[in-house]
C-alpha cells in the first residue's frame, strides 16, 4: 500500500540533526491535478521496478517525471517511502535523517537500534548496516522513491546509498527521479540487467496522450492541430500544459496555438527560470550563442563563444537534461522551443550579435563541408554575397533543378534583394528564373553575370563558368536552340579540368543535367543518335538520389527516341524505368509527369487501349513540369492528337496537328509527325487528296511519313503509286514494328486491290506475326473493312486470336443448341484491363496490382473504373464473378 497523504503521527521525528524541522510535505506523494493524464505505457514500464534493485526516471524539467511516479506509486500494494530531496540535503546526517523518517512515515518498521544521525556532517556506519539488514529481512520489498535526486550532489551520500542498496538485497527497490545521471555506479546495474530506466524521449507525450491532456484542459483540437503542437513542443509535458492554459485565456484558442510566440509566453518564463537561470554565467552565454544553430559541435561552439571549453559544458548540459540533446558523433541540438526562447533573449541582451554569430557559423560550416547549413546561416544573417558565392563556388546551384532540394534552395534566396550585386547573386537569380521557365528574365541575369565575371575576383571563375554553361544549356533546351546547347557543352568541357575534382565528384548532378539539356536539344534537332549517346551516359550512371531526376529525364527522352523510331517495346521499357526512378526517389509532382508518361500513353494508343492512354494523358496534363521544353510540348500535342484521331474526332486531331510549339528553331521530326497526323486526320474525313498534300512534302525524310503518304495514295485509288512509294523508303531509317507493320498492311491492301489475294493473305500474316509481339492493334483497325474477312478465317484467324480478335473456340454457343444468355459484357476488355482483372481475381490490393504491373495506383484505379463500366458492375467481387461467367477469366 502506498504512503498515505495524511502523515501518521507515530514515529514522526521533529527535527533533523541541525535542528531544522522535518517538513511533512517532503514525505507525501504529490497530488495529481484534475487534468492529469494517466499513461499506461509508462506505468507498465515502471512495474519492472519491482523486479530490479534500481530504477531511474531521468528527464528534463517539466517532463512529467514526478507525477508519473506518484501515480504509479499510489497504485502499489507494497509500502512506498517518498522523499522529495532538497539542495540542503548535502550533509550525510541530514540526508539519512530524512530517509529514515520517510520510511517511518510510510509505515515501514525501522528497528530502534538503527537509531538516527546525531550529527549533520556524518552518519554512523552501523546505522547504514542495521538499516540494510532490517530491509533485507522483510517479507516484501520496500519501495523508496527519491524525487528531485539531482539536487543531491554529494558523492559521499551516493556511496552510502549504494552500500544500503547492495546489502538490502531483495528488500529494497530504489527509484530515483532526477534530471541528471545519478552518481551511483549505473554502468554496473545496466550491464547486469538490474536497472529499470525511463528517459526523456520516452517521457514525451504521444499525439494521443497530448489529445487527452488538451481535452482535459477544455481544448478540443483536430488531430492535425494536436500533431503540430506535439511536433513543436517535442511532446514536452510542461510545454503542452502551459500552451493549453495560455490558449484558454485568449478569445480564440485554436488561433493562439497556431500562432503563439514562445518567447512571450509562460513557456518562456518556465524555461528561463528552470533551465537558463540555474546555469553559471559562462554556460548561459554559451546557450544564448548556440541558439542560432540547428545543431552544434564543440569546435563550432568554440568559434561562436571564442572560448575553448565547449566540449565539457555541452556534455554536462546533456547529462543534466537541460534541453540539450546528443545527436551522436559529438553533435548536439537544443530543444526547438528552448532555442526559440533563447534567440529572443539573445536579441534583447545583445542587440546586433545574432547576424555576427550566424556569419561566423556560416564560414565554419562551409569550411567543414556542411554546405546546406552554411547557406541557411548565411541567408539568416542576410549575408547574401557569401551565400550566393558559396552555392556557386561549391557547384551546388545544379541542385536547384534536381527536384530534391529545389524548394529549399529557391526559398532560401527569396529574400535576397535587388541591391545585392555581383556575378554569384546574378547567377542565382538566373537559375531561379530559368527553373520557373521565365527564359527572358533568366537570360538577362545570366548575361549580366557573364559580363561581371571578368571583373570579379571573389567568385571562382571555373566554377562560375561551369554554372554558366549549365544555365546556357538549359536556356537552349527551353528555347529550342541546339547550337547554343552545343556551345555550352564545349564551354563546360574546356572548364572542367580547372575545377577541383572533389567538387565534381560531390556534384555529379551538374554534368548530368548539362548532358540531359544537350541531349534534349539534339533530340529537338532530329539528331537522334547524337542525342542517344549523351542521354545514355546519363541514364546509365549511378549516383543515388542526386542523379534521380537527370536519369528520369534521360530515360524519358530515350523512350521517345525509341517510340519515334517505331520500337514500342523498347520505348515502354525505358518509360517504365523512368517511372521507377520517380517512385523510388519520390521525385516531387512539380517535376511534371515527364516524357515517359507521354510515351507510355502513345504506346497504349497503338495498342488500342484508349482509356488507359487517356488516364496517362490526364496525369500529364495535371502535372506542372519544372522544365517544359519544346520536346515534351511536341510530344504532348502529338500524342493527344493521335488519341483524338483514334477516338474518331478527326477535326480535333487536325487542330492538334496544326498547333505551334514555341521554339527558336523548328524540329524536323515534330514537323514530320505533325504532317503524318494531319494526313491521317484528312483520310479519316474522307479527303485523300488533302491527306496526300499534307504529308508528301516530308515523305522522303522519314519512313513513318512515307508509309502515311502511301496510305494517302492508296486511298486515292493509286495502289501502284503506293507500292512505289514504299519501295523508296528512306535508307537512313531503321524503323521498328510500329512503322513496318503499317507498311506491310499498306502493301497487303494494295495487293488486295490489285487482285493478288495470295500476296495480300501472306502480307497480312506477316503483319500479324510482327504486330502480335508488340500487341499492335491500331494499325489493323486503321485498315478499314477490307481486312475483316481475312482476319475471320483460317490461319489468319489463329494468328489474330486472343489479342486482336476473340480466340478460336471461345465464341458463344449457337442459339439452336442452347438459349443465348443475357449479355454480360458491355464492351471487350483491353489487354491491360485483362491483366488487372486477373490480379483482382487473386485478391490483390490496388497497391499490389500497381507494383506488379509497374504502373501508378491512379492508373490501376482508372483501369478498375473502366472494367466496372464494361462489365456493368460496381464492385470487385461482382466484376470477377461476371468475368468468369463470360469466360473472360
Amino acid at each position: 500500500m502506498a504512503a498515505a497523504d495524511e502523515m501518521p503521527e507515530a514515529g514522526f521525528a521533529c527535527a533533523d540533526p541541525t535542528g531544522d524541522p522535518l517538513l511533512r510535505t517532503r514525505f507525501a506523494l504529490p497530488a495529481r491535478p484534475a487534468t492529469f493524464v494517466r499513461r499506461p505505457r509508462l506505468t507498465g514500464h515502471l512495474d519492472q521496478a519491482l523486479g530490479t534493485p534500481l530504477t531511474m526516471v531521468n528527464g528534463s524539467a517539466g517532463a512529467g517525471k514526478t507525477l508519473l511516479v506518484a501515480d504509479w506509486a499510489s497504485g502499489l500494494r507494497h509500502p512506498v517511502a517518498w522523499l522529495t530531496a532538497e539542495s540542503t540535503d548535502q550533509a550525510p546526517g541530514v540526508f539519512w535523517a530524512h530517509v529514515l523518517q520517510a520510511l517511518r512515515a510510510a509505515g515501514v518498521p525501522v528497528a530502534s537500534e538503527v537509531g538516527s544521525p546525531a550529527e549533520a556532517g556524518r552518519v554512523d556506519q552501523r546505522t547504514l548496516t542495521r538499516l540494510a539488514a532490517g530491509l533485507e529481512g522483510r517479507d516484501h520489498p520496500t519501495v523508496v522513491v527519491l524525487d528531485e535526486f539531482d539536487r543531491v550532489v554529494s558523492r559521499e551520500i551516493a556511496e552510502q546509498l549504494e552500500f544500503v542498496l547492495h546489502h538490502a538485497g531483495q528488500g529494497l527497490r530504489l527509484v530515483l527521479v532526477t534530471r541528471t545521471e545519478a552518481l551511483l555506479p549505473l554502468h554496473r546495474y545496466r550491464a547486469s540487467g538490474e536497472m529499470t530506466e525511463i528517459r526523456d524521449a520516452e517521457l514525451a507525450f504521444t499525439p494521443d496522450e497530448a489529445h487527452e491532456l488538451l481535452t482535459r484542459h477544455g481544448l478540443h483540437l483536430s488531430a492535425s492541430a494536436v500533431q503540430a503542437l506535439v511536433e513543436r513542443t517535442r511532446g514536452w509535458a510542461a510545454g503542452l500544459r502551459l500552451c493549453a492554459l495560455a490558449a484558454l485565456q485568449g478569445t480564440d484558442p485554436h488561433t493562439y496555438l497556431k500562432q503563439f510566440e514562445a518567447d512571450h509566453s509562460a513557456v518562456a518564463d518556465f524555461l528561463l527560470a528552470e533551465v537558463l537561470d540555474r546555469q553559471a554565467p559562462d554556460t548561459q552565454d554559451l546557450l544564448l550563442r548556440i541558439s542560432v544553430l540547428e545543431r552544434c559541435c564543440p569546435d563550432l561552439v568554440n568559434v561562436l563563444t571564442q572560448r575553448t571549453d565547449a566540449e565539457p559544458i555541452l556534455a554536462a548540459l546533456q547529462r543534466e537534461n537541460a534541453f540539450v540533446h546528443y545527436l551522436g558523433h559529438s553533435w548536439y541540438s537544443l530543444h526547438p522551443l528552448f532555442a526559440e526562447i533563447l534567440r529572443a533573449h539573445l536579441r534583447e541582451r545583445f542587440p546586433g550579435l545574432e547576424p555576427e554569430l550566424r556569419s561566423r557559423a556560416a564560414q565554419w560550416l562551409r569550411r567543414s563541408g556542411a554546405l546546406p547549413e552554411a547557406l541557411a546561416q548565411g541567408a539568416a544573417a542576410d549575408d547574401w554575397e557569401f551565400t550566393a558565392r558559396a552555392v556557386v563556388d561549391d557547384l551546388a546551384l545544379g541542385q536547384l533543378f534536381t527536384g530534391l532540394r529545389s524548394d529549399d534552395l529557391s526559398a532560401l534566396f527569396e529574400r535576397m534583394g535587388p541591391d545585392v550585386r555581383g556575378p554569384a547573386p546574378d547567377l542565382v537569380r538566373a537559375a531561379r528564373e530559368l527553373a520557373g521557365r521565365d527564359v527572358e528574365h533568366g537570360l538577362a541575369h545570366l548575361h549580366r553575370a557573364e559580363e561581371e565575371l571578368a571583373r570579379d575576383g571573389a567568385t571562382d571563375p571555373a566554377a562560375a563558368g561551369l554554372t554558366c554553361a549549365l544555365l546556357e544549356a538549359l536556356a537552349a533546351r527551353l528555347t529550342g536552340t541546339p547550337g547554343r546547347a552545343e556551345r555550352a557543352a564545349e564551354q563546360a568541357s574546356a572548364l572542367r579540368p580547372e575545377v577541383p575534382g572533389h567538387l565534381l565528384d560531390e556534384h555529379p548532378e551538374l554534368n548530368a543535367l548539362l548532358l540531359t539539356h544537350l541531349g534534349s536539344a539534339r533530340l529537338w534537332a532530329g539528331r537522334f543518335e547524337d542525342a542517344r549517346n549523351v542521354l545514355s551516359a546519363v541514364a546509365g550512371r549511378p549516383g543515388g538520389a542526386a542523379m534521380a531526376l537527370p536519369r528520369w529525364e534521360a530515360l524519358g527522352h530515350l523512350a521517345l527516341i525509341d517510340y519515334l523510331n517505331g520500337w514500342l517495346g523498347r520505348a515502354e521499357h525505358k518509360a517504365l524505368a523512368a517511372a521507377g526512378q520517380a517512385q523510388r526517389y519520390s521525385l516531387p509532382q512539380r517535376s511534371g509527369a515527364g516524357l515517359g508518361t507521354l510515351v507510355r500513353a502513345a504506346v497504349l494508343i497503338d495498342r488500342d487501349e484508349l482509356d488507359e492512354a487517356q488516364a496517362l494523358l490526364d496525369e500529364a496534363a495535371a502535372s506542372h513540369p519544372r522544365v517544359a521544353d519544346p520536346v515534351e510540348e511536341a510530344g504532348r500535342v502529338l500524342t493527344r492528337g493521335r488519341l483524338l484521331l483514334a477516338r474518331g474526332d478527326a477535326r480535333a486531331a487536325l487542330a492538334a496537328a496544326d498547333a505551334i510549339v514555341p521554339a527558336v528553331m523548328s524540329s524536323p521530326w515534330a514537323e514530320d509527325h505533325a504532317a503524318a497526323l494531319a494526313s491521317a486526320a484528312h483520310l479519316a474525313q474522307g479527303h485523300p487528296e488533302s491527306a496526300r498534300k499534307a504529308v508528301e512534302r516530308v515523305a522522303d525524310r522519314r519512313a513513318a511519313c512515307a508509309v502515311q503518304a502511301a496510305r494517302a495514295r492508296l486511298a486515292a485509288g493509286h495502289p501502284e503509286e503506293a507500292l512505289d512509294m514504299l519501295d523508296r523508303l528512306p535508307e537512313t531509317d531503321r524503323p521498328g514494328p510500329a512503322v513496318t507493320v503499317r507498311a506491310t498492311l499498306v502493301r497487303a491492301q494494295a495487293a488486295h486491290e490489285l487482285g493478288d489475294h495470295t500476296a495480300a493473305h501472306r502480307l497480312v500474316g506477316r503483319a500479324l506475326l510482327d504486330g502480335r509481339r508488340e500487341q499492335l492493334r491500331l494499325p489493323f483497325l486503321e485498315c478499314g473493312p477490307w481486312i475483316r474477312p481475312l482476319l475471320s478465317t483460317g490461319r489468319l484467324r489463329e494468328l489474330a486470336g486472343g489479342w486482336l480478335v476473340p480466340a478460336a473456340g471461345h465464341g458463344r454457343p449457337a442459339p439452336a443448341a442452347q438459349p443465348q444468355p443475357p449479355a454480360l459484357v458491355v464492351e471487350e476488355l483491353s489487354a491491360r484491363e485483362h491483366d488487372v482483372l486477373c490480379r483482382l481475381a487473386e485478391m490483390r490490393s490496388t497497391e499490389e496490382i500497381a507494383a506488379d504491373l509497374h504502373v501508378s495506383v491512379n492508373t490501376v484505379k482508372t483501369h478498375l473504373k473502366s472494367i466496372y463500366r464494361k462489365l456493368a458492375v460496381s464492385r470487385r467481387g461482382d466484376a470477377v464473378r461476371r468475368a468468369r461467367d463470360a469466360r473472360i477469366l
